[in-house]
């Protein structure tokens, strides 16, 4: 039985050629135990805070459960995956992708905390903090060859300068522990 559903999983790609590995962002289970902690620790003093106080009821009790559960959803980490041609953002309800080798446009949104936008000719979208492309150098790189991709076909209408600022970023903080470990600085 287990060779049908190989021979399924198979069919999407040719015999020539093996199937593009796939890139995860590393730190990705970090950050979900400190989504988890940080919410732990929120309902632990809470709850410690009103017993302390002598004021625990149920009522206030699924109140601050409530809000712990609360600040996970805000807290949890979107999952950031990338393969040949494709982007990947899976949140808790959803997962959004996005064709890289086909890419219309790239944009840096500044605000609370920085994002970057996808979107592609086919209206795929994804947002993503550029962080994790910062953390995770194969992620970029493939994003970033991907990029020059849609840039070559001519798909990248706009983007080309978001995509060299965070090149730019991303070797400058890359560079920056190699200079202070040879003593460069």
């Amino acid at each position: 039985m287990g060779h049908r559903s190989a021979a399924r999983h198979d069919a999407g790609h040719s015999h020539e050629e093996p199937p593009a590995e796939v890139t995860y962002d590393r730190r990705w289970a970090g950050d979900l135990r400190s989504a988890i902690r940080c919410s732990a620790v929120l309902l632990g003093i809470l709850l410690l805070v009103d017993w302390g106080a002598d004021s625990l009821t149920i009522v206030r009790g699924t109140l601050w459960t409530g809000l712990a559960i609360l600040l996970f959803l805000v807290l949890y980490p979107a999952r950031v995956t990338a393969g040949e041609g494709w982007l990947a953002s899976r949140g808790l309800l959803r997962e959004r992708r996005v064709r890289t080798d086909v890419l219309v446009s790239v944009r840096c949104l500044d605000g609370v905390s920085q994002r970057l936008r996808l979107r592609d000719a086919f209206g795929g979208r994804v947002e993503i903090n550029p962080q994790v492309l910062l953390n995770n150098p194969d992620l970029w790189h493939r994003l970033n060859e991907d990029a020059h991709k849609s840039d070559a076909c001519g798909s990248l209408t706009c983007g080309a300068t978001a995509l060299r600022q965070i090149s730019k970023r991303i070797d400058r903080e890359t560079a920056s522990p190699v200079s202070k470990m040879s003593d460069l600085d």
